[in-house]
């Protein structure tokens, strides 16, 4: 080896102790602020927590107690008026158009058509009653036909699918 080399040779051997040194230190660095950084914390545990914490029930007494239990009353209530189809109309037509439309107009899964009178008179044949317990209750015909019950929305109340299907037993007649 020349000298030249050999110089070469030693500034890179420099150049890669240096570099080695810069990275150890950048390391360590870097250990040091993870170090401080708060860790991260999952926003919904406050909430989970405080969830299961919470008391199962509550108790009341005297006059306050009453009074607390019927603003609860009251509250559900409410709660509950609110979550009736339609606004709570017992308006025939607007729950038919509302939602038995799909079916009833196309003739899906074997539902008689609106205003059909042939494929109606066997049914108001059974009597009212004995519909409206099929649309409360759902029906599988035995040729095939399905109503689920209440048309598929829950949310009726027995006075709307008494009012819907009257009025659509009125329009086949």
């Amino acid at each position: 080896m020349n000298n030249s080399d050999r110089v070469f040779v030693h500034q890179f051997a420099k150049l890669i102790g240096g570099l080695a040194a810069l990275t150890v230190v950048l390391i360590l660095l870097a250990l040091v602020i993870y170090g401080h950084e708060p860790k991260e914390t999952d926003p919904n545990v406050q909430a989970q927590v405080a969830a299961r914490l919470a008391p199962a029930g509550a108790a009341y007494a005297g006059n306050t107690g009453r009074a607390a239990m019927q603003a609860a009353a009251d509250a559900a209530a409410k709660a509950a008026a609110s979550q009736v189809a339609y606004g709570g109309t017992t308006d025939g037509k607007t729950i038919y158009d509302n939602l038995c439309t799909s079916c009833h107009t196309a003739g899906i899964a074997g539902a008689p058509k609106l205003g059909n009178k042939a494929m109606w008179a066997p049914r108001v044949a059974e009597g009212l009653e004995t519909l409206i317990k099929h649309a409360t209750d759902g029906y599988h015909g035995p040729d095939g036909n399905f109503m689920p019950p209440k048309g598929g929305n829950p949310a009726l109340t027995d006075a709307q699918v008494k009012a819907a299907v009257t009025w659509i037993v009125d329009q086949a007649k």
